[in-house]
């Protein structure tokens, strides 16, 4: 999902609760194009930040936008920013919202809380990925659940008909929807990989494998796969029974004009 991090830092620290909300957009963010609209931000390869007055936007490539202890109406019109930005953006299609507790002692996970004894700016920034790549997952477990209901009728079609319609273009349009779903799926969630600041901190890294089991996005990206293998696996199991079927009329169509020469030449 500042050039001033003691002050930040400063701020952010004591007793009381940061609301991290997350939308997540159809379309994914070209970072480096919309960072000339957000003059002051923090601009890495897999995240553009900027301070909004005592919050903070974070903005992710693979279409999510995380807002930082930020009022409504600030929020709004942070969006309305993005869209004058890039107005190709489409209306958002979820929101997520995680809530952070500081309570000076050590940090633990609960149903839509984090406690933890200080939220710094690094912290921040792993909650604010976290609870973007939740929303992200949950768009895509959205289209997931749609392709594989459209599956399940085709192939109930054929367990009831035992054959699948001549006409597959219908289905071949299908098909290439769903690997073209499956490919965006498996590159646009490559933003399951570790954060860079993992790596250095352990704590940072047990807070990371906290709140990834908190969002259980493990669970769901293999879950995601998985449906989407079955979807790809069934609709090239349908491809093959229309062309078997094809392949049958076309050499029973050769057979019967084979007969008719036969007869033909019988006749004469």
């Amino acid at each position: 999902m500042d050039g001033r991090p003691g002050k930040e830092s400063a701020a952010m620290s004591g007793n009381r609760t940061h609301v991290f909300r997350a939308v997540a957009f159809v379309e994914n963010f070209n970072l480096k194009a919309l960072a000339p609209a957000f003059p002051g931000c923090r601009l890495t390869p897999r995240e553009l930040s900027v301070p909004v007055g005592n919050g903070e936007l974070f903005l992710y490539p693979f279409g999510a936008a995380v807002f930082r202890d930020l009022p409504g109406e600030v929020e709004e019109a942070e969006l309305a920013r993005l869209r004058r930005a890039d107005p190709g953006v489409a209306p958002e299609v979820l929101r997520e919202e995680f809530s952070v507790l500081e309570t000076g002692g050590p940090h633990s996970v609960s149903e839509g809380t984090l406690e933890i004894d200080r939220l710094t700016p690094e912290r921040a920034r792993i909650v604010a990925l976290t609870v973007a790549q939740s929303a992200a997952m949950e768009y895509y477990e959205g289209i997931v659940e749609r392709l594989s209901a459209r599956t399940q009728g085709l192939v109930g079609r054929l367990e009831t008909r035992g054959t699948v319609p001549m006409r597959m273009r219908s289905h071949h349009r299908f098909i290439g929807e769903a690997i073209a779903t499956r490919a965006e799926v498996l590159g646009v969630l490559h933003l399951l990989d570790k954060p860079d600041e993992t790596w250095e901190d352990p704590l940072m890294d047990r807070l990371y494998a906290d709140l990834r089991s908190q969002f259980d996005l493990a669970d769901r990206y293999e879950a995601m796969e998985s449906k989407l293998r079955a979807v790809q696996e069934a609709l090239e199991l349908m491809l093959d029974v229309a062309r078997d079927r094809r392949m049958f009329l076309l050499e029973a169509a050769i057979v019967f004009l084979i007969l008719v020469e036969i007869l033909a030449a019988v006749v004469r």
